[in-house]
């Protein structure tokens, strides 16, 4: 993908960072976040913990429709792990209290 290929001629695969990543596109967390949301106005929408004690985020721009996963290790070594577009907010529709619907 585009976004993927930017990553990557960004120096964020560059040797070393993406050791034992494969052919991922990693790097320091704060370049992967700073081209982010520089470039595709990014920003984080959820976050959780993996059971190898790694952060899983999701980033997207309601603006540009892009969003993007990323997986940080304990070690702050930040990989891309998949992209795409046509974002869409999931937004959950609140019950009034008592209401029997």
């Amino acid at each position: 993908m585009l976004k993927t290929s930017i990553l990557a001629l960004a120096g964020l695969s560059a040797a070393g960072a993406a050791t034992a990543q494969g052919t991922r596109a990693c790097g320091p967390r704060a370049d992967v976040l700073a081209r982010l949301e520089g470039r595709f106005g990014e920003t984080r929408q959820s976050v959780g913990l993996a059971a190898n004690q790694s952060m899983l985020e999701v980033y997207a721009s309601e603006d540009t429709g892009t969003w993007t996963i990323l997986m940080t290790t304990p070690a702050g070594v930040t990989c891309l792990m998949a992209s795409g577009q046509a974002w869409q907010p999931w937004q959950v529709a609140k019950v009034p209290e008592g209401d029997p619907a």
